[in-house]
This record gives structure tokens, sequence and C-alpha cells, in this order.
């Protein structure tokens, strides 16, 4: 019996992997979008940079977090002048009478849709005192933020770089050492990605590691996407040797 590999399966079992590939490829590409868009925006610019990690996870200590959102991810969810509005009541010490009488109703208008009760992650603005709390100064994320999103990320990323590895391992074209360090790869940096997300909740120097370890989960998906689709539908097949012998003869 010849030894498995990606260029003699199949072709359902190669529609499975492959189909496989693709949605993870598709989720993949949207979560990049996500971050962009939430994370990406905290300093107020398109695109993902030192300072939005800082701002992030350690936080703008010269601001509130209040403002740091109005002026980065959620700067483009209400005009200018609402959003001033808010700004300036936060900075004149968000007192509470000010805020039903002017700031509420914004609140009300632009915001509730998405930041109630029913929202999970996100904090509920239908009750004052968590709006009171984001204008205090902003410290980043909390360590309940991030205990959650690590657990989250740790099994989901696992789990699926363990089936993208599993797809891989069966590629012939790549050396065993190769091989194996590109298969452990995503497990390494994704480690590094969490446990620098804690440092730099202690500390904004180690920003530069959050994308260090994303960028490196990225190196090892693309390779090993690439080589396996590559492997099942572009390589020759590989036949068994008794097989590629009759083939020659007949030739």
């Amino acid at each position: 019996m010849p030894p498995l590999n990606l260029s003699n399966l199949s072709i359902s079992v190669k529609l499975l992997f492959s189909s496989y590939l693709l949605v993870i490829a598709i989720g993949y590409g949207v979560a990049l979008v996500q971050i962009m868009m939430t994370h990406g925006m905290a300093d107020g610019k398109i695109g993902l940079s030192i300072e939005d990690i800082v701002y992030n996870y350690y936080g703008n200590r010269s601001g509130s977090l209040m403002e740091s959102k109005l002026n980065g991810s959620m700067k483009a969810n209400l005009p200018d002048s609402e959003r001033f509005k808010i700004i300036q009541w936060v900075r004149d010490g968000a007192d509470q009478g000010r805020y039903e009488a002017e700031i509420k109703p914004i609140v009300e208008q632009r915001c509730i849709l998405c930041h109630n009760a029913q929202s999970g992650g996100l904090p509920d603005y239908t009750r004052f005192e968590n709006i009171k709390e984001r204008t205090q100064s902003n410290s980043g994320a909390t360590i309940a933020s991030l205990t959650r999103v690590s657990h989250i990320h740790l099994f989901g990323i696992a789990f699926i770089f363990m089936f993208v590895g599993i797809i891989f391992s069966l590629t012939t074209g790549v050396p065993c050492r190769l091989k194996s360090t590109v298969i452990i790869m995503p497990y390494v940096f994704l480690m590094m990605d969490i446990t620098s997300w804690w440092l730099t909740k202690l500390n904004p120097n180690f920003a530069l590691l959050v994308i260090v370890g994303g960028g490196g989960m990225a190196m090892a998906f693309v390779f090993m996407w690439v080589v396996s689709m590559y492997e099942m539908w572009i390589l020759p097949r590989k036949l068994p040797f008794p097989n590629r012998r009759h083939a020659l003869l007949r030739h």
C-alpha cells in the first residue's frame, strides 16, 4: 500500500479538505478586517500600529477610555458635533445631570443599538454607571476581558491549526525538518501573542510582540494553506510503485 499523501487522495477527500481550508481562509480574512476596524482604529488612523496595540492593552492613561474610543474605533459612528459634545462632557467631569439633559439623547440614538444588556462583550450603555466608568483614566483592557479573550483564542485557534496541520502533514514536497517547524510555529506564535497581551497591559514596551505573534501565525497559515492546496490540485498524482512501472512499460 503506498504512503498516504495529498496528491493521491480520492477526489471526495480532496474536496473535503479543500472546502475546510477555503472556509478557514475566508474566516481568517474576515478576522483580519475586524481587527483593523476595531484594534486598528484605536489611534484614529487606518491600519494596525504599535500605538494601536498600546492603546488597546496598556491604555492611553492621559485620557479616558470613552475619549480614546470616540477618537479611534468609534469615530465614524457619529457626527463630529455630537462626538465633540460627549468628549467635552467627559473632560468637564461627566456630571450626571448634564448627561441626562445633553448626552443621553445622543447615546440612545447612536450607541444603544449595540451597547445594550444583550450585547454580550460590549458594555451596557443603558446604565449610566457603565458610561461613567469609561470616563475615568483609560487603563486599557481589563483583566476580565483579557482572561475571556485569552481562553477563547487558546481553544479556538489551537483547534483550527490542529486540522490545518493534519492536512499539511500529508504533503510530500516539504523537507521533514521544515514541515515539523511550520507545524509547530502557529502554537509558538499563539503563545507569544497571548502572553504579550498581558505583558503589554503591564508595560507598553511589549506591544511589538503582539504584532510579531500575530504575523508569525499568519505566515505559518499561508504557507501551509498554499502548499496543501498546490499538492492536492496541481502536483501530479503520485501513483503506487507497481502502477508507475506498468505505466512506463506501456510507453
